[in-house]
């Protein structure tokens, strides 16, 4: 058997961490319909046993604002090179990631041309429909849209009861009374 094979021949898949430029440069460069978020709480990706990347995901607060009561979070982006499991492995990832992070829900959105396998194979579930449009309003205009404004298929997998309050609050913090950031950098005059 070769180094960082299966039984099949299939490479042997890892979640490894993955920064949001990587995650991102990775998104340009091979998602099909999607420029990369602009923002995210955590990004992951799947690797080999040789660590070459063959895919990743990445997570932020749910797009649609009536979802982010802020104990859901939305897989924005996966994106993989096609490896067999790879998706799988980084949408049960990400849910097992956000579960840990105190999250209680995660959803995310696929085209009716994309069947939801992997999402099912990591259980998640399909709960409807959503009537996809455009961004663009006459109080908020954008610019011309370039991915797909079709209805979407919206997935969920619970992580648990959802608590009928919202998350709590830190406490407010004071100023920081340490040395003045000049002091410890210098003042930009040298």
């Amino acid at each position: 058997m070769a180094r960082g094979t299966g039984n099949e021949g299939k490479p042997r898949l890892q979640i490894v961490p993955c920064d949001l430029i990587v995650a991102k440069a990775y998104v340009k460069r091979i998602h099909r319909h999607h420029k990369p978020p602009v923002t995210y709480k955590f990004a992951l990706a799947v690797a080999d046993a040789d660590g070459v990347f063959h895919g990743v995901a990445i997570v932020g607060t749910p797009v649609a604002r009536g979802l982010n009561d802020g104990w859901t979070l939305e897989v924005t982006r996966v994106c993989t090179d096609g490896t067999d499991n790879a998706c799988s492995a980084l949408y049960g990832a990400c849910a097992r990631t956000a579960k840990a992070l105190g999250y209680r829900r995660i959803l995310t959105y696929t085209l009716p041309a994309e069947g939801g396998g992997s999402l099912r194979g990591a259980g998640w579930i399909e709960t409807g429909q959503t009537p996809g449009r455009s961004w663009h309003t006459a109080s908020r205009p954008r610019a011309i849209e370039e991915h797909p404004l079709g209805v979407k298929t919206r997935w969920e997998k619970s992580l648990g009861s959802v608590p009928q309050s919202p998350p709590p609050k830190p406490p407010d913090i004071e100023e920081d009374t340490g040395p003045d950031v000049f002091e410890m950098f210098g003042d930009g005059d040298g």
